[in-house]
């Protein structure tokens, strides 16, 4: 054991810890009250955190001091007894900013959902490296769409769309083990389309798929096969339904609020009081941080309580008001860095478990770095994740923590097949 420990990736925990302090010392700035400024106040968020930062350590010591082996041989009971959980919340569930995603236990709460991604990146892994790999293969797919498809649509149910939407991270994993990238191709149309049926009327938008499609077929350059022209037919027809259906799924499934905010980002309303409010706000305060920002403690934006969620899903605009521009390029040289890592980690693993796991840690963190800061500077409609090892909470922190660590461990064990 001893001489394991000596292989652990120090620099993938020594990424993870300073992460972690500066996200600390965000939060005790974002909640900053002179009445209150003892660092082991555990009345304030900031003396809360450093409880759960805490706890995150030993739950990384622990799984350093596990037998690598004991994460594969019960993924699939970890992320049976997940699915569990997530019903059970379904049920159980108090309301929080309008979802039902946090259980009472006690005197804190706790989020089932960020718990759901490492047990399914574990779940996944553990199919992937159970079976003859061939990502052709119809089974496969289906496979591994119901094991990310289950528990995000229950997570959707608890209406957390923002957490049900990070499990479309693990595509990428797929794609590295085989998957065929005309699938990455569709999911962008898909979304391209989504975003014109919005913007573009319908009609218009149907002639110029029309244009296209005849363009390919009558091309100068390429003769057509009849084939060629029942494909183009067919994804023609399948493009209509899904510009059709864009205003049943824009109105009778996506919640008012979330209707509002993609407004917002495309332009089509300006409700500056209301749904772009935390944008805005957010956006000012990181303007007003300059180059090198205001100084630690010297927040004026977000210490006016301008910015909501200042200390959890908008932290990052902490960092660009009170570190300018310079505090938030190291703090993205820092996730880089650590993203980088993740993946040369995964690369060099013997087993298909730890490398898939690898790929699964790495996708989940950048799509919550995308996703958190693009929502933060207003690229992407806000969805509400936090920012990994950063924002405040105990659930995502620990849950995190679980995710990173038991790939670190897997690594510290890559020279056996497990």
């Amino acid at each position: 054991m001893y001489q394991e420990r000596l292989k652990i990736d120090w620099i993938t925990v020594a990424l993870y810890a300073v992460i972690m302090l500066f996200g600390w010392m965000n939060i005790y700035s974002a909640c900053y009250d002179e009445a209150h400024a003892a660092v082991f106040d555990f009345s304030r968020f900031h003396g809360k955190q450093l409880v759960w930062m805490g706890a995150a350590v030993l739950t990384a010591a622990f799984i350093l001091l596990t037998e690598p082996r004991v994460f594969s041989n019960t993924a699939y009971a970890i992320y049976g007894g997940v699915l569990v959980l997530l019903l059970l919340t379904l049920f159980l569930a108090v309301t929080v900013n309008g979802g039902k995603s946090w259980i009472e236990l006690g005197g804190f709460r706790l989020q089932p959902s960020e718990f759901a991604k490492f047990a399914t990146a574990l779940a996944l892994a553990k199919y992937l490296s159970a079976i003859d790999m061939d990502m052709r293969d119809l089974r496969t797919k289906l496979s591994c769409l119901a094991i990310i498809a289950v528990p995000a649509a229950l997570v959707f149910l608890q209406h957390d769309t923002g957490t049900a939407l990070v499990f479309l991270s693990f595509i990428f994993p797929l794609f590295r083990e085989g998957l065929s990238g005309a699938f990455l191709v569709v999911g962008l149309a898909a979304i391209a389309l989504f975003v014109l049926a919005l913007l573009v009327n319908k009609y218009i938008l149907l002639g110029a798929l029309l244009l296209l499609a005849l363009f390919y077929l009558f091309g100068w350059l390429n003769k057509r096969s009849s084939r060629d022209y029942w494909r183009a037919a067919g994804i023609l027809l399948l493009c209509a339904a899904f510009v059709f259906s864009v205003d049943f799924v824009f109105n009778h499934v996506l919640e008012s609020h979330q209707r509002e905010r993609i407004e917002v980002l495309l332009g089509q309303s300006d409700d500056l009081q209301g749904s772009g409010y935390n944008v805005h706000q957010s956006k000012i305060a990181i303007g007003s941080g300059g180059f090198f920002g205001k100084g630690f403690l010297r927040g004026t934006v977000t210490k006016a309580n301008f910015v909501p969620e200042k200390h959890t899903d908008f932290i990052f605009c902490t960092v660009g008001e009170e570190w300018g521009f310079l505090g938030c390029t190291i703090l993205l040289i820092l996730y880089g860095w650590l993203l980088q890592r993740l993946v040369t980690m995964a690369e060099r693993q013997r087993s298909p478990f730890a490398r898939v796991y690898g790929y699964c840690v790495a996708s989940i963190l950048f799509m919550h770095l995308f996703v958190n800061v693009g929502m933060v500077i207003g690229l992407v409609p806000v969805i509400g994740i936090p920012l990994p090892f950063f924002s405040y909470g105990g659930s995502s922190l620990i849950a995190f923590t679980i995710l990173l660590f038991i790939f670190i461990r897997q690594d510290a064990s890559k020279n056996q097949l497990l």
